[in-house]
C-alpha cells in the first residue's frame, strides 16, 4: 500500500480522521502542517511572518517530495492541493482522498483558531470565497470524493477504510 493522503479545506477534519483511520488501518499517521513545524522549529503564524506564505508553500512542496518511503496517513495542510505539483506528488505516490464539508460546517470549526493565519486576518466572506476557489483544486487532487456533511468521524474512517481495502483486493 500506498501512502494515503486526505486532502480539503481547513476544519474538513482531516486530522480527526487522519488519526482515527491510522488505528482501523494500521498504518502510521503524519500531519504535514505538524511536521512541517517540528522540521522548521517554529509555528506556522511565525513561517508566514517570517518568511511569507510562498516560502511556506514552498516547505510543504518540499515535503511531499522528501516525506518518509513508507505506507502512512497523511493529513495535509488545506493549501496544499492549490499547487499543481503537490497534486501531482500525491496522486503518483498516493491514494487521495477528498474531505468535502460544507463551509458552514468548517466555519463553525475555525472561526475562533487562532493557529490559522488566514483565518486571523480574514472575514468569513473572505474565508468563504477562500473556501469556493480552492474547492476545485482539492476534487482535482482526490481520487476519491469523501462528502462529510451528516456523518460521524466513525462513518467516515469506515467508508474510507472500506475504499482502501477494496482498492488492495482483500
Amino acid at each position: 500500500m500506498r501512502k494515503i493522503y486526505l486532502v480539503g479545506f481547513m476544519g474538513c477534519g482531516k486530522s480527526a480522521i487522519g488519526r482515527r483511520l491510522s488505528y482501523f488501518l494500521k498504518m502510521p499517521y503524519y500531519d504535514m502542517d505538524h511536521e512541517i513545524v517540528r522540521q522548521q522549529g517554529m509555528t506556522i503564524p511565525e513561517i508566514f511572518e517570517k518568511y511569507g506564505e510562498e516560502r511556506f508553500r514552498e516547505i510543504e512542496t518540499e515535503f511531499l517530495e522528501n516525506f518518509r518511503n513508507e505506507s502512512c496517513i497523511i493529513a495535509t495542510g488545506g493549501g496544499v492541493s492549490v499547487k499543481e505539483e503537490n497534486r501531482r506528488i500525491m496522486r503518483r505516490t498516493g491514494l487521495v482522498f477528498f474531505l468535502d464539508a460544507t463551509f458552514e460546517d468548517i466555519y463553525m470549526r475555525i472561526c475562533h483558531d487562532k493557529n490559522r493565519p488566514i483565518v486571523q486576518r480574514s472575514t468569513k466572506e473572505e474565508l468563504h470565497e477562500l473556501f469556493q476557489y480552492r474547492r476545485k483544486f482539492y476534487r482535482h487532487a482526490g481520487h476519491i470524493q469523501v462528502l462529510t456533511e451528516g456523518r460521524s468521524i466513525r462513518q467516515i474512517v469506515e467508508y474510507i477504510g472500506f475504499q482502501v481495502n477494496r482498492l488492495k483486493g482483500e
